[in-house]
């Protein structure tokens, strides 16, 4: 059998990040479990699949694979793995197949760990697609699809439900999958007057015909999801996808969170919906507008986080003595333990979560070694690199055409770094800065002795090593996390910056060793699927603490109690 190679999206998403063993169930090629590896390279992922060719692909990209038919007895599956062992349980259009769906799951759920959660993708008998073949009469069975000549079992969104409740299964949501909502539409208008005709109401059948199919969660027990509210500023070098939708993207994949990310100050929550966990990110938060918009969300119940990520003491508009952004909050998060000594200041609730990868890529550059490319991209950098200017045009001297660089925003540098190989990038969104990253040898990462500088977090680092980007680092800040020699080539003065550039140019087989291991770096220690699970954990603890937590900020701001 011919299978599709391409991870469903809406599976993938699904699939709590923090898992440490996941089961998929009719996983074909592996394409679901290559896509979770690169976002947690440390998750046991196994693979069960009765098609020797599709399993044979599939050991390449899964930690396990078990071949076999799991309707025959003794199961393939529960005869290796051990209960209460397994995170997430997945059955990607497999269910339809077998002779007993319910069967199997009931054989299957002992294996669930007491939060484990069972994914389902099951296709909707009600499409409209369907109901237009029985019509035309043109029911004929496929080689695949959703008339694969192979499908035993036909569900409706209740019927899975039913299904879920029979083997003992709590739902959590049902996500449909809705591929041509205009063919589902007309479809509804054409029929318009047999509804009318049958007491059909036409938006709710609508509704019931225009997925494909319906991607499932379920439970041990029941879930009350805890609403998690984030704002995001506008999405300027990328902060925004770092700190806050990366993070509630993920945590999207917890049943026990509901997230959203809201543009700063656009209808942030509604009066009538369920109060949780409210994150300002890098908010201003001053004033007799600041005192509102925070009693506001107070009256309606939530708790409030405020996500900051820079020393406030060196930002001119947070020195107003007004400024309730920390003082003003239940809690603060924030990315380094430095930061969160000079934020303690002012609230005492801080958590610090580093910076973390979402995505682990397949690296793109050391093509060629005679010519390297070096990236400099970093907002407000324009006081980091005048120190090295020297030394950089020096190197760039000696290394003539075997080095060129990529200047991003900073028009400054462009223009007094004297080579002909040099690229100006204007500023750009995330997505172009991680392009050029991708198809640079070499990321260039100045930065002076500051107070505010020394409070910075690892990023550029992490963004560079996770793509094979050789690091060439000043010290401070990034030897806490890198290595010189092994996972960076880091600086403290101009003449070593000449140094390790001029080595890496010469060396380019040695630079690419240390961009495989700033690699492996990050795959071992800093995705960011490593500390969703921390994370989940201090939203839902913060929850249960909300009185306490109130008593203590208006102990802070009397005047919030108004």
């Amino acid at each position: 059998m011919t299978y599709p190679d391409v991870a469903n999206p809406d599976l993938l998403r699904r699939i709590p990040l923090g898992a440490k063993r996941v089961v998929d169930i009719g996983c074909a090629t592996g394409a679901l479990g290559a896509e979770f590896k690169r976002r947690n390279p440390r998750a046991h992922y196994i693979g069960v699949e009765q098609d020797i060719n599709a399993a044979q692909i599939a050991a390449t990209r899964v930690d396990e694979i078990i071949v076999g038919n799991i309707e025959e007895r003794p199961s393939p599956l529960t005869d290796r793995i051990s209960t209460e062992s397994v995170d997430c349980l997945i059955y990607g259009d497999v269910l339809e197949h077998l002779a007993d769906p319910w069967e199997i799951l009931r054989s299957h759920i002992p294996l669930l760990a007491p939060d484990g959660i069972v994914l389902i993708c099951m296709p909707n008998i009600e499409h409209w697609s369907f109901i237009e073949r029985l019509l035309q009469g043109t029911w004929d069975y496929e080689p695949l699809g959703l008339l694969d000549r192979t499908h035993l079992r036909w569900f409706t969104r209740p019927a899975t439900e039913r299904m879920l409740r029979d083997v003992g299964l709590q739902p959590i949501d049902a996500f449909p999958r809705v591929f041509n909502p205009e063919a589902a539409e007309s479809f509804t208008q054409t029929l318009g007057p047999a509804l009318r005709r049958l007491g059909v109401n036409a938006d709710d059948f609508q509704e019931r015909t225009a997925p494909l199919q319906f991607v499932w969660r379920a439970a041990l027990r029941t879930v009350t999801p805890l609403p998690l509210v984030s704002t995001m500023l506008a999405p300027v070098g990328g902060v925004s996808h770092v700190r806050v939708t990366e993070p509630i993207q993920a945590l999207a994949s917890v049943p026990t969170l509901l997230p959203r990310v809201v543009m700063q100050g656009e209808g942030e929550v509604d009066d009538d919906e369920p109060a949780g966990i409210f994150i300002f990110h890098r908010p201003l938060l001053a004033g007799t507008d600041g005192i509102a918009r925070i009693r506001s969300l107070l009256s309606k119940g939530w708790l409030i986080v405020c996500e900051f990520d820079d020393h406030p003491d060196y930002i001119p508009v947070l020195q107003r003595p007004d400024i309730l952004n920390f003082r003003g909050v239940h809690a603060v998060q924030t990315t380094t333990p430095l930061l969160a000594e000079v934020l303690r200041r002012d609230n005492p609730e801080i958590r610090v979560f580093p910076n973390g990868i979402a995505r682990l890529p397949d690296p793109v550059n050391y093509r060629e070694f005679g010519r390297l490319t070096m990236l400099f991209a970093g907002l407000n950098r324009e006081n980091e690199w005048p120190g090295y200017l020297e030394a950089l045009n020096r190197a760039f001297g000696k290394a003539r055409d075997r080095l060129q660089i990529v200047i991003v925003a900073d028009r400054g540098l462009f223009e007094r770094l004297e080579t002909p190989n040099k690229t100006f990038v204007p500023l750009c969104d995330y997505d172009r800065y991680q392009a050029l990253l991708a198809a640079s040898e070499i990321s260039f990462m100045p930065l002076q002795d500051t107070p505010f500088n020394r409070c910075k977090s690892d990023l550029k680092f992490i963004e560079a090593a996770a793509r094979r980007v050789t690091p060439l680092a000043s010290a401070l800040v990034y030897e806490q996390t890198a290595e010189d020699g092994r996972t960076a080539a880091l600086f403290r003065t101009p003449d070593e910056l000449e140094s390790q550039l001029l080595n890496l140019v010469a060396n380019p087989q040695a630079a690419k060793a240390i961009g495989d291991a700033a690699r492996t770096y990050v795959a071992r220690k800093r995705m960011l699927a490593y500390q969703i699970a921390d994370r989940a954990a201090w939203y839902h603890d913060l929850w249960a603490r909300r009185e306490e937590l109130h008593r203590a900020l208006l102990a802070r701001l009397p005047e919030l109690a108004a």
